[in-house]
């Protein structure tokens, strides 16, 4: 097709994006209600089979959905299927993590859900005081949540299992203080939803970072905050932190990335570099670490790129090596697993990319949502010492959490890499400014 103008391009592009029925726009920050309206309908090959839906419990508002195996395009050998798909009735699905046994969901509703690897029965709930559970994390035993109330809740899950889950709630961050206590007028609590969490296994700390720009930092053994700082100009929406040397990623709607490190035998933390390459709006972050000391940053931001920057083994500095082009529309999370880097979009898929040295290629596209991918997660399925493949969970504005399991990453066939003019893109360049 041939575009005669700007103009045009616009017009073709929004016409484009209405065919798919996508939103126009998707951005996270305290305005955020757009969870109800997002889950835009969109033929896909897990609507399209006419198999009835059954519920999994009388009570819960999850219904288990068709699931059928699937490819990116007729042109792709089958590289991964759909092993269970639950749909939500009510609400949007906010949060996702895995441990050894169990899919722990977080969502809009007051229950966090655990679900039994990897078909997805359910095997019990945690019903909390406090629902808008947008972060969720779980360390070896811990299972760490965050709440409508700005509070960070801990739960020991150590003597759940699949047949008999029963977590005990530890602790709430920050405690209730003491009618007798000081008062103090610096305020533990956050005065905005908390989106992102990190804990540090060596330090044994755990980082939350929220829509107020603030993030603090919190001593788990001493059930305090000991340390809080505005880390940036906009929402933050992401956490990752390097376990090996302590540094701290940060990003936000403001479009920089954020290094920070610890002060020795310090709580306080300082800022060591400012990552900055675009305007757009940056949604994940995701952290890469290789058996030869390599160390890789990804960033997934609102043009529907990923950035990525690879450290030097010496000075120790992060630069930016170049940048993945293949969604559509804005990069909404990210994670890793070994030298495989996931990414979920707005464009309702996706992308499976795979890294060698400095060079990554796409090698699947998982196209089986109805809408935006909200959260991701990822596995190696092992049995035993036996390495099966890799499961990929998702969840979606479609209101559905999907598993997927990968047929033959190495062998399948590479996805064609193409530049991508997001709307975005292109409405700066209308304006006139510089991009």
């Amino acid at each position: 097709m041939e575009i005669n103008s700007e103009k045009n391009l616009w017009k073709f592009l929004d016409e484009e994006r209405r065919n798919i029925n996508l939103p126009r726009r998707f951005s996270f920050g305290k305005n955020e209600t757009v969870d109800s309206h997002l889950s835009s309908a969109r033929t896909s090959c897990a609507s399209s089979a006419s198999l009835p839906l059954w519920s999994t419990s009388p009570e819960t508002p999850w219904t288990r959905s068709p699931t059928t195996a699937t490819t990116a395009s007729p042109s792709l050998p089958l590289l991964y299927h759909c092993l269970a798909s639950l749909h939500r009735s009510e609400g949007s699905i906010f949060s996702i993590t895995v441990t050894k046994d169990f899919i722990f969901t977080g969502s809009s509703s007051t229950r966090i859900h655990a679900w039994k690897q990897p078909d997805c029965s359910e095997t019990g709930c945690i019903k909390t005081p406090s629902g808008q559970i947008r972060a969720i994390l779980a360390h070896d035993n811990l299972l760490i949540t965050t709440h409508a109330d700005y509070k960070i809740r801990l739960w020991d899950i150590s003597s759940s299992s699949v047949e008999n889950f029963r977590p005990k709630k530890t602790t709430t961050l920050p405690q209730r203080r003491s009618f007798f206590s000081y008062s103090s007028k610096k305020t533990l609590r956050h005065k905005d939803s908390i989106s992102c969490l990190a804990y540090n296994s060596f330090e044994k700390l755990l980082y939350t970072g929220s829509w107020d720009h603030t993030v603090k930092v919190w001593r788990i053994a001493e059930k305090r905050c000991v340390d809080s700082f505005i880390a940036h100009d906009g929402s933050v929406n992401a956490i990752v932190i390097n376990q090996e040397d302590g540094c701290v990623f940060t990003c936000s709607s403001d479009g920089t990335v954020k290094i920070w490190r610890r002060v020795f035998r310090e709580s306080a933390h300082i800022l060591t570099m400012t990552l900055k390459f675009q305007p757009s709006p940056v949604n994940a972050l995701a952290l890469s670490l290789t058996t030869k000391g390599d160390c890789f940053l990804y960033s997934g931001s609102s043009d529907g790129l990923i950035n990525f920057w690879e450290k030097e083994k010496i000075s120790g500095r992060y630069n930016h090596t170049g940048f993945l082009s293949g969604h559509h529309f804005a990069v909404l999370c990210l994670v890793t697993v070994e030298e495989l880097i996931l990414s979920g979009s707005e464009d309702s898929t996706i992308r499976i990319w795979k890294r060698e040295d400095s060079f990554h290629t796409c090698l699947a596209v998982i196209d089986g949502h109805h809408g935006p991918v909200k959260c991701l997660a990822a596995a190696v399925e092992e049995t035993g010492e036996v390495v099966k493949g890799l499961l990929v969970y998702s969840a979606s504005l479609d209101q559905t959490l999907k598993v997927w399991r990968d047929l033959d990453l190495d062998g399948g066939a590479e996805c064609r890499m193409s530049p991508v003019l997001s709307p975005s893109w292109v409405e700066k360049k209308i304006q006139g400014s510089d991009y």
